[in-house]
């Protein structure tokens, strides 16, 4: 980086959050628009029929995110702060390996392949680079949490801000798809997403203090409906 780029990246700086900011915008250009996070087969086998149920379904999915994905986020992180991409590369395949449909692993490696993409086009950093070789060799799956953690830790955004833009998504995507797919105003998904975001640093808290091994998301019906998706005859979405 510039002279001038090392001082508007101080911690703190408004320039941090706005990149936190852009590398977190649902329209940030990673394919995120094209899943449902599962909705679309709970919305079909009425699972979810209102505003009411769709903040069940996204309070559900996010606290799965949370023990899941985010517990592997908040370590690669850290490894990647370290400089330890073979430890990033571990983490990652635990990721993956934790992904029990096919239409949820496409829906990681193709984001955050992407986002490693974008990422090391982007930032210009040495250690986003290193990573996209790695996903581009086939070294490693390149899942989304994981890219994600690795361009937050490169850009020295802290993992609290990857952990929280991880979970904002996470419900995002499945409050826009919501928008497509159902009933329910604007008013009302911005509703949800606003009570969804008062447990965050608590949520955070829990999950850094959470052991690498310790990690999973356990939400049956969600897995279910993911499978039964794959299925489906009538598909808006890819997952």
């Amino acid at each position: 980086m510039t002279t001038t780029e090392q001082v508007a990246a101080l911690p703190g700086s408004g320039s941090l959050l706005a990149r936190a900011l852009q590398f977190g915008d649902s329209v940030f250009p990673v394919g995120g628009f094209a899943f449902s996070g599962g909705l679309e087969s709970a919305i079909q086998k009425r699972v979810v029929t209102d505003a009411e149920t769709l903040h069940a379904y996204a309070r559900t999915a996010v606290e799965q995110a949370a023990m899941g994905d985010g517990v592997a986020l908040v370590w690669a992180h850290r490894a990647a702060r370290a400089g330890d991409l073979d430890e990033v590369v571990r983490i990652d395949e635990r990721v993956y390996a934790r992904k029990l449909s096919g239409e949820t692993r496409t829906m990681t490696v193709r984001m955050g392949k992407k986002f490693a993409e974008m990422g090391a086009d982007v930032v210009g950093a040495p250690l986003l680079a290193a990573w996209r070789e790695r996903i581009d060799a086939g070294a490693t799956p390149g899942c989304y949490p994981v890219s994600l953690a690795v361009n937050f830790a490169a850009q020295g955004l802290g993992a609290r801000d990857a952990f929280v833009v991880h979970q904002y998504g996470v419900a995002s995507m499945i409050l826009s798809a919501a928008l497509r797919l159902m009933k329910v105003s604007h008013v009302d998904t911005q509703r949800i997403l606003y009570r969804l975001a008062a447990g965050a640093d608590a949520t955070y808290e829990a999950v850094a203090a959470t052991r690498l091994q310790d990690m999973a998301g356990f939400a049956p019906l969600t897995e279910i409906l993911a499978a039964v998706h794959v299925k489906a005859h009538v598909r808006l979405f890819m997952n």
